[in-house]
Formats: structure tokens, C-alpha cells, sequence
């Protein structure tokens, strides 16, 4: 141990008037530095106090075995809002911090005044920091603090917390928040400092709701407070944790959201009174659909986004997309019955048995009997043995009246048009067929009500420190010549290099910016190396640690390369400082770093970006890196304290050291960790691939409706407009980048495209339909390529080119060759002249011939020429074509997502 007078010869002036003070006016080693003022005013107390403030470097103890009672209240202002995705809490606070300065006490009476505000940098002030704090307090900044003339300090600001808080928004909008507010120390143990709750939560609660001035979405429940427990010997960090219990007013969202989604889901509903023998009922719903989608637009803003949990609403509006979308399709499926049934096969008796007899009598439908089908045949069979028997004339009997066989052909003209007119209605089959329409209509509703109701170090000599006394103060005075060596590295010999060990804690990731390809992350980082110039006596000093302002000290340059932007983390000032030159030094860091992602398998990725912690500018030569402990143990302890459950998912952290040749013939050392997040899909899944997968299976089954009888085109474009707004509405969530173009974006695309391929496609067929009467003959290439190969391909074979048999076969086709002998013995009379004058006779035989052309007509218009017939072809077998093509693709896109989601 060196004299003191040797020691005090190396001071500066200032501190050396400073340790002189202290040996004048300190009696023994526990008693306060008594304050003495010449006069009793403030300018008096100010310059008794310039002594003291030498001292704000250390923690205002006079044994460093002394803990420091910190005692911690606030008022809560505001609730500034949650972010879901980014799972943080926005809130103002009014702070205020109670402690003993133990260097501090003067007789009011004499200095005039028992209190006194000064600039809180000439004091020493707590390092006390909200844990779950992810942002850079942009508060407005108060710079005094009370003294007290007993030693206590006051310190009071504001503070604008972002604070993290695992977030369950499940029951959205009705859902209750729980987030926790960590006080404690950063850097000091608890055998240093103590936190005591200066006010029970029940005061705070009653406070902050009496001051509390914004009035917005959130409204606060109440503030709970509990302590940390730990080991007696005090090695541990002490925590303060509040629990901030927030309630979510749920007025906005019921009135804006569900009320108008019901009412909408109810039209639907009352949409299946339509009929749609009269009602095109598909562009209805499909109309319908369009509105919900916009309706979904304009309400984009108020749904919750956030990756961890799907909340129960964003269920109910996907759920009631899809009663709309099935409600549509069943549609289609009722127009294809009742339009195109007539060409249809006889019901298969399994169906027969199940739908029409079992389902019918469960929804009061029973089976239609066939009595009409027959007595509607009955006067074509009448007829039929009549034209067999022979003319009533040739049997002998009296000569009929004249206007009685022009009535009698008449209506044998007249039956012919019915049989022709039910034949479009369908025969038997068709009806039983159509029967099964109502079936669906009542399965729907039933299937509505169901869901709805479900919704709910190397070694070298060091400088031995020697103290005068083991207090604070002394050991404060002994490390002043280390406080001027802090511009240099701390070892002996330039040759020696330093060794810096590093670990961190993951303890959020806040976000991941695709555009610009930036990852966000909050990590606790911890940096230990040893300071060669330090060494003391713990039992001399009276302490084997103390915390010092880390401005004193030599740190290390280390630096993360991927740093993107300025470290907006709360400043933590302190650093600990052992008896045998090792060094602690601990903050936390904002981190946005660049990271090369890869989102070509978007929502199901998996990103894996590096942090790469190395000096900026020393070499291997002068500073070595090692980890302070292993990569497992930083995954496990990252993985138990991350209080982030948003989008992104932590499944790995890997090391590797590397050493590269550096420009000036030295060694670079780099410690790379890479760490690697996965995305939840779930959010992605149910938001956009369902409802898109809803949207083109509604467009595969529009090949379903006949474009004879309806405007399919019109119903296309309603659904390309309806796709386009839910590709507006999910803009959002789709990732931007130049980098790679993500698989989901190609199957958008894709989707879109084959949309407007089926509309084009649907537009040619509607055309060949329409206007194939007027057109030339099928080219030969043509009729070989469409009508022969694919015709075979899609099971739709070329039809017999016979006129006769192009004809719409039905039931009445051999009554209608009957009736044309018996109007043929109709055109006899015509040629014999005219009837004695009989007006009456004229005017039945003028009506005959009217009727006659419209059956003519009407067989003309079933039929069609036989060019007509094979265009109608060719548009048959695009359409079934296309048709295959889609499903086809839905097949291949929907196992694809499936083998990507399950390996991701």
C-alpha cells in the first residue's frame, strides 16, 4: 500500500479539494457529510453543496455494503393505443423516483430552505428502466430534481412507454389485455438497489383514472403490483412488475362491423326465397359477394392484423364468405338442373333413395308423383290410334262436318306445340332432378344457423489500487489516475490483447421490413473484459464492486456490421467495475439490420439473418473475441423471456467465428450469429389463400350455368370486379421486393389470368351460340382438331351429321312425324276450293296455317342447321376444355401450398 500523500499527488486540483473536504468534514465512516452555508440564502447552499457534486459518478452510499432503497410510483396519463402486429402498448406515464443520498444533509434553518431543485446531471440518479421498453422515450425531457436537506432525492418526468405485451386478441373486439411494466435496474444487483412501492397499485389505479385524458378505444380496468423474490445474499436484479389490465370499447366495431356483416349475410339468406325459374338468382348472389368484399375494404382498418392468434371476428367474416360462396355455387348448380336436366341421365336410384325420399321427408319435401307425366301423354296416344285406325270418313259412317276436321287438326297442331313447349320443361327425369333443387335450399339454411351458432484474460501486472478508508468515497479517489487512462486500451503492454467476451438475450422481434429487406430486433447484450490498470483490496475498499459511469472507462468498439440506424433503446449509463479489473457492461439495443430474405415461399418462409458482432477498428492482434456462454443457452433464455408473439417465430440461433485478412497484412475476427425466425402462416391463410380459393372455385363452377339461358359473361365479370377488390383489400399483406417475385403473388396472377381466360372463353361460346346460324361452314383443320381430337379428349364425340338426328331428341319426336300426315290430309280441302261461302270454315282453316308456321318455327329454332350445330359443338368442347384446365390447376395449386405449409 502506498502512502496517501503519494496517492493525492497524482489528483487533478478539483478532486483534490474534494478529498480535503471529506477529511474535514466526514466524523466516522456511516455518517452523512454535514452542510455548512454562510448565510442563510440559496446562492449559500448552492456553494456548500459544490463539494458533493464531484461525487455523482458513484451510488450516494457511504459503505458500498449499503443497498440503495429506490421507491417508484407513477400516475398513468394516456393510453396511446396497440399495435397487434407489432405487440406493443402505447402509454404515458408521470414517474416518480424516491432515494437516500447518504453525502447529503444541512440544517434548514441555517441554509434557509429544506429543499432545493438542481440539474440532475450534477447528482447520481438510478439506472431504473422499464424492461418490456422497445423504443426511445420521446418524452419531453426534464432536467432538475428536488434535494432534500435530510438526503432524499426527488426526481419526477414524463415518460412515453412502447412497451412490449404478449397481445390476445382472440375475442376481438370484446377482448381484455393483461401487459406487464418491469421496473428494475439494469446493470445493479439487489444487494446494490431496492425497489419499494412508494404507492399501492389500488392509489395508482384511482389516480390514473381520475387524470387520465385520453378517452379513445382502450379504457383502463385496474393496476396490479407484485415483488420479486430472490436469495438473501442479494445476488440478483430486483423487479417491480405492475400488471396494466386494459379493456377495449367495443361500440365501434358493433356498430361498423358486425351489425352490417349480419344484415348482409341475412340478405343471402332471404336470397334463396327467389326462384330461380324466373330470377337469375346467380348474378344476385354473386352481386352480393361483390358488396361484402367492398364492404370488407372500407372496414380493412379496423381488423386486428397480428400472426400469433386469428381473432374469432376474422373467423366470422371468413365463415360467412364462405356461406355466401356455397350459397353461390349451390345456385349454379340449381340453374344447371333446371335448365339443362332434360339431357341428363335418369336419377341414379342411390340418389333417388337418399335426396328425394330421406332428405325430402326430413325437410317436409316429399317425392312428386307421376301422374301428371302421364296424363299429359294421354291425348298424343289418343291421336296415334286414331291415325292408325284410319279416317272416320272411311268406315262407312256419315260425312263429318267440314269445320269439324279443321278443328280436330287444329288441335292436333295445337298438341304438338305442348308437347314441344313441356319438352323444354323437362321430362320426368328432368323433374326428379329438378326435385332436388328445394332440398338444397333448406340444407343451406339449416347450415347457416349451425355455423352461426358455433361462432363464439491474459494475465500481467495490474496498478493496485490502495484506499484510505473502506468506504465509497476513498475507493471513488483511488480510481482516479484508471479514469484518465479511459482513451487507452487497458493493458500494460500494446502487445497484450484484450479479451472481450459477448452473449446477448433475443428479447423481442419486433418486425421484418421486406422492401427493404431489414430485420427489427431488441436484444440485452452483455460485454465482459478485464482493465489491467485496476486491481484493489475488496477488504481495504470495503467493497469488491462498484458501478461507475461507463464514460470513465475504456469500452470496447464493438459494433453489430447488418446496423442499419441509430440505437434508439433507453441509455443505460452504469457499468460494474470488479476488484480484479474485470469489467461488466450491459444495455440493450434496438437493432435493424439488413438481412437478405428470401420470401419465394411466402406466408410459409423462413428467414435466417445474421448479426455480426466485431471491433470497427482494432484487429485480432489488440482485441479477441470470444462467447460469454453457449449458443444454446442464448436460444433457451431468449426463447424464455421474449415477450413479443406477433408475427415472427424463433426457432434457431447458430454461431461461427471467423477470421479474415484484413487491407493493412492483420487478422479480422468477426463472431457471426445467425439467427433464424419462421412467419405464421395462419393469419396469411385464413385472410387471403381461403378466400381466394373461395373466389376461383366460384368461377369453376360457373362453367355450370348454361350460357343458353344464362348471361354467364355478365356473372364472370362480376366475379373478376369482386376479385380485384380482394386483392385491394389484402395489398397489405402481400410482401414488396425487387429481390425475388413470391410464389403466392404468381398464383394471384395466375388466378386472375385464368378468370379472364374463362371470360374470354365464355364470350366465344355466348357468340357461337348466339350467331353460328349465319356463320360459313367448320374448316376441315378445324372440325379434325377441335371436334375429332379434343371432342375425344374432353368425352364430348362429333354428333352424326344426319339433319334428322341433329334434332333435340324428346319423347314427342315420333308424335310429331304422325302429325305431319294428318296436316298434310288438311292441305286436301284447300285444293277442292272454297267451302259454299262458309266464313266460319275460312277463318279456322287461316288459324291453322298461323299455327302450322309456329311449330315449323319452333322445331326450326330447336334445331338449327347442321353448321350451326357443329360451331355449337366447337364452343361445347372449348368450354369443357377450359373447364379441365381449371381443375386441373386448383388440383396442382392447392397440393402444392399443402406440401409447402406442412414442411415449413
Amino acid at each position: 500500500m502506498t502512502p496517501k500523500g503519494a496517492t493525492l499527488k497524482g489528483l487533478p486540483p478539483s478532486v483534490m479539494a474534494t478529498v480535503v473536504m471529506f477529511l474535514i468534514l466526514i466524523p466516522a465512516a456511516d455518517s452523512a457529510i454535514q452542510i455548512n452555508c454562510s448565510e442563510p440564502s440559496q446562492p449559500s447552499l448552492l456553494e456548500a453543496l459544490a463539494p458533493i457534486f464531484n461525487l455523482s459518478a458513484i451510488r450516494p452510499v457511504m459503505n458500498l455494503t449499503t443497498r440503495t432503497n429506490v421507491n417508484i410510483s407513477f400516475i398513468m396519463y394516456g393510453i396511446l393505443g396497440v399495435d397487434e402486429k407489432g405487440q406493443l402498448l402505447l402509454t404515458y406515464l408521470w414517474q416518480h423516483f424516491w432515494w437516500m443520498n447518504e453525502f447529503v444533509r444541512w440544517d434548514p434553518t441555517q441554509c434557509g430552505s429544506d429543499k432545493i431543485s438542481l440539474p440532475r446531471k450534477k447528482f447520481w440518479v438510478p439506472d431504473i428502466v422499464i424492461n418490456e421498453f422497445m423504443d426511445e422515450n420521446t418524452a419531453p425531457f426534464v432536467p432538475y430534481v428536488y434535494l432534500y436537506s435530510d438526503g432524499r432525492v426527488h426526481d419526477a418526468s414524463p415518460i412515453r412507454v412502447v412497451s412490449s405485451c404478449n397481445l390476445d386478441i382472440y375475442t376481438f373486439p370484446f377482448d381484455i389485455q393483461n401487459c406487464t411494466m418491469t421496473f428494475n435496474s439494469y446493470i445493479h444487483l439487489a444487494k446494490d438497489i431496492m425497489i419499494v412501492l412508494d404507492r399501492d397499485a389500488e392509489n395508482i389505479t384511482k389516480l390514473s383514472k381520475s387524470w387520465m385524458t385520453t378517452m379513445g378505444e382502450w379504457e383502463l380496468l385496474d393496476i396490479t403490483s407484485h415483488q420479486s423474490d430472490g436469495d438473501i445474499e442479494g445476488n440478483y436484479i430486483d423487479e417491480l412488475v405492475f400488471h396494466v389490465r386494459v379493456r377495449r370499447r367495443a361500440t365501434l366495431y358493433v356498430v361498423n362491423l358486425l351489425i352490417p356483416s349480419c344484415f348482409l349475410i341475412t340478405v343471402d339468406l332471404f336470397s334463396f326465397m327467389l326462384p330461380p325459374q324466373t330470377v337469375d338468382r346467380s348474378s344476385f348472389k354473386m352481386t352480393l359477394i361483390l358488396g361484402y368484399t367492398v364492404f370488407l375494404l372500407i372496414m380493412n382498418d379496423l381488423l386486428p392484423i397480428t400472426g400469433n392468434t386469428i381473432p374469432l371476428i376474422n373467423v366470422f367474416f371468413s365463415l360467412c364468405l364462405a356461406l355466401m360462396v356455397t350459397s353461390l355455387l349451390e345456385t349454379v348448380l340449381i340453374t344447371n338442373l333446371l335448365c339443362g336436366s332434360a339431357d341428363f341421365s335418369p336419377v341414379p336410384r342411390w340418389v333417388r333413395v337418399f335426396v328425394l325420399e330421406i332428405l325430402g321427408r326430413l325437410v317436409c319435401l316429399p317425392q312428386k308423383t307421376k301422374e301428371k307425366s302421364t296424363f299429359c301423354m294421354k291425348p298424343y296416344a289418343e291421336a296415334t290410334q286414331q291415325k292408325a285406325d284410319g279416317p272416320p270418313e272411311e268406315k262407312g259412317t256419315a260425312l263429318e262436318d267440314k269445320a269439324l276436321q279443321e278443328l280436330r287438326s287444329l288441335g292436333r297442331d295445337l298438341q304438338a306445340i305442348r308437347l314441344q313447349v313441356q319438352q323444354q320443361e323437362g321430362s320426368q327425369s328432368s323433374q326428379e332432378w329438378i326435385q332436388r333443387c328445394p332440398l338444397k335450399l333448406k340444407s343451406s339454411k339449416v347450415l347457416f344457423i349451425f355455423i352461426s351458432v358455433l361462432m363464439h484474460v491474459a494475465p500481467c501486472s495490474s496498478i493496485m489500487q490502495n484506499c484510505s478508508r473502506p468506504d465509497t468515497p476513498s475507493l471513488l479517489e483511488a480510481l482516479q489516475p484508471v479514469f484518465k487512462l479511459n482513451e487507452i486500451r487497458p493493458t500494460m503492454n500494446m502487445s497484450t490483447p484484450t479479451n472481450v467476451s459477448i452473449g446477448f438475450v433475443l428479447f423481442g422481434i419486433l418486425g421484418l421490413d421486406e422492401k427493404a429487406q431489414v430485420l427489427k430486433t431488441y436484444i440485452w447484450q452483455d460485454m465482459r473484459w478485464r482493465n489491467e490498470f485496476v486491481e484493489w483490496d475488496p477488504e481495504q475498499c470495503g467493497s469488491s464492486a462498484i458501478t461507475i459511469p461507463r464514460k470513465l472507462l475504456w469500452v470496447p468498439d464493438m459494433v453489430i456490421n447488418e446496423f442499419m440506424e441509430k440505437n434508439s433503446a433507453p441509455f443505460v449509463p452504469y457499468s460494474y467495475l470488479y476488484s480484479n479489473g474485470f469489467v461488466l457492461d450491459s444495455h440493450p439495443i434496438r437493432v435493424i439490420s439488413s438481412c437478405r430474405l428470401d420470401i419465394y415461399t411466402f406466408p410459409f418462409d423462413v428467414q435466417n439473418c445474421s448479426l455480426s458482432f466485431n471491433s470497427y477498428l482494432h484487429r485480432k492482434a489488440a482485441l479477441q473475441m470470444d462467447i460469454s456462454t453457449s449458443v444454446e443457452d442464448i436460444l433457451n433464455q431468449s426463447k424464455k423471456v421474449m415477450t413479443t408473439m406477433g408475427e415472427w417465430e424463433l426457432i434457431g440461433l447458430t454461431v461461427q467465428r471467423i477470421t479474415l485478412p484484413a487491407g493493412d497484412d492483420e487478422l479480422y475476427q468477426e463472431i457471426r450469429f445467425f439467427v433464424t425466425v419462421r412467419r405464421r402462416a395462419t393469419l396469411y391463410v385464413v385472410n387471403l389463400l381461403i378466400p381466394s380459393c373461395f373466389l376461383i372455385t366460384v368461377d369453376l363452377f360457373s362453367f355450370l350455368l348454361p350460357p343458353q339461358t344464362v348471361d354467364r359473361s355478365m356473372f364472370k365479370m362480376t366475379l373478376i370486379l369482386g376479385y380485384t377488390v380482394f386483392l385491394l383489400i389484402m395489398n397489405d399483406l402481400l410482401p414488396t421486393t425487387g429481390n425475388t417475385i413470391p410464389l403466392i403473388n404468381v398464383f394471384l396472377g395466375l388466378c386472375l389470368a385464368l378468370m379472364v381466360s374463362s371470360l374470354m372463353e365464355t364470350i366465344i361460346v355466348t357468340n357461337l351460340l348466339c350467331g353460328s346460324a349465319h356463320y360459313s361452314p367448320v374448316p376441315r383443320w378445324l372440325r379434325v382438331l377441335v371436334l375429332q381430337i379434343l371432342g375425344r379428349l374432353v368425352r364430348l364425340p362429333p354428333k352424326p351429321r344426319d339433319l334428322e338426328d341433329t334434332i333435340i331428341q324428346n319423347p314427342a319426336t315420333q308424335e310429331m312425324k304422325v302429325f305431319s300426315v294428318v296436316a298434310a290430309d288438311s292441305e286436301a280441302p284447300k285444293q277442292k276450293g272454297q267451302l259454299n261461302n262458309d266464313k266460319a270454315l275460312q277463318e279456322l282453316r287461316s288459324l291453322g296455317m298461323d299455327l302450322q308456321a309456329i311449330r315449323l318455327q319452333v322445331q326450326q329454332q330447336q334445331g338449327g342447321s347442321q353448321s350451326s350445330q357443329e360451331w355449337i359443338q366447337v364452343g361445347s368442347i372449348i368450354d369443357r376444355l377450359l373447364f379441365g384446365l381449371y381443375i386441373l390447376f386448383i388440383s396442382v395449386s392447392f397440393v402444392t401450398m399443402i406440401i409447402i405449409w406442412v414442411k415449413s
